[in-house]
């Protein structure tokens, strides 16, 4: 069964974003030209996202550059930008997950966070987390973790210094009860 996974930059204040999907400090963030994305990237052949985290992920990348060659499942609830190889979908993250964890392929990256990533940890089928920490500090914004039913016992994997950016790779170990 493919395995779900996130991938994705916090700051040390646990936020994603600003309150208005800024990212601004994500990018000011030095790296020193260190990543380890195209190396996870090569384990990933479906992204699932909502339609706001694909209409930011549009804005920062070209058409023909934004996960070519991947498939792309985008929750939405009516509004379909166009673009080829996507598939816009609305219903229950859960089932519809499964689903894809049932068809053939490489692992299932769950890009942004919220809407789509806290189901799917109420559910115990977060998987593995690569989590990019930033430090900065701004105190409002979108959180990765909402608050949910759920609880996670976690193996540390690999950390990583990636300039300015600290990265903890984890598997989850069990779910507490």
């Amino acid at each position: 069964m493919r395995q779900v996974v996130f991938y994705g930059a916090i700051r040390l204040d646990g936020f994603l974003s600003d309150e208005n999907d800024d990212l601004q400090w994500l990018f000011d963030t030095n790296l020193n030209g260190q990543s380890t994305y195209e190396t996870f990237e090569k384990q990933i052949s479906t992204f699932v996202m909502g339609r706001k985290t694909f209409e930011v992920a549009q804005k920062l990348m070209s058409e023909a550059t934004l996960y070519a060659g991947k498939e792309k499942v985008v929750f939405s609830r009516g509004k379909h930008l166009s673009q080829t190889d996507t598939t816009y979908v609305s219903g229950n993250v859960v089932d519809i997950i499964k689903d894809y964890q049932k068809q053939a392929g490489n692992d299932i990256w769950v890009v942004g966070g919220g809407s789509i990533l806290k189901p799917l940890l109420e559910a115990n089928m977060v998987d593995e987390f690569w989590i990019q920490i930033v430090p900065v500090l701004l105190g409002q914004g979108k959180r990765l973790f909402e608050p949910g039913r759920y609880r996670y016992r976690l193996q540390v994997i690999e950390t990583t210094q990636l300039g300015e950016m600290t990265e903890i790779h984890l598997k989850r170990a069990s779910a507490i009860k």
